[in-house]
């Protein structure tokens, strides 16, 4: 347990970090959620729609170094494919 004032500010600061940061991963979960299920009904306009609204929230949450950013890549990379196969 954090005894001096010093450790207990530290406590507090990287309890609230830690939430805030939870809160960003679910964010991006979400969006990412959104653009699969879009992709699996079939519909590429909608899907093209939920992708490009989460393009900015994963660039940002790497930004902040919540998600690496080759991970952002990633994900960018691959759902982009699978929203052109579709047209395929």
């Amino acid at each position: 347990m954090a005894n001096s004032p010093q450790a207990r500010k530290r406590a507090r600061q990287a309890e609230k970090r830690r939430s805030h940061n939870a809160s960003l991963r679910s964010m991006v979960r979400t969006y990412l959620k959104r653009v699969v299920a879009a992709i699996e009904s079939g519909d590429q306009q909608a899907a093209k729609t939920a992708y490009d609204a989460a393009v900015p929230v994963l660039d940002r949450v790497a930004d902040k170094g919540i998600y690496h950013k080759n991970k952002a890549a990633r994900h960018k990379s691959r759902l982009n494919a699978r929203i052109k196969a579709m047209a395929a």
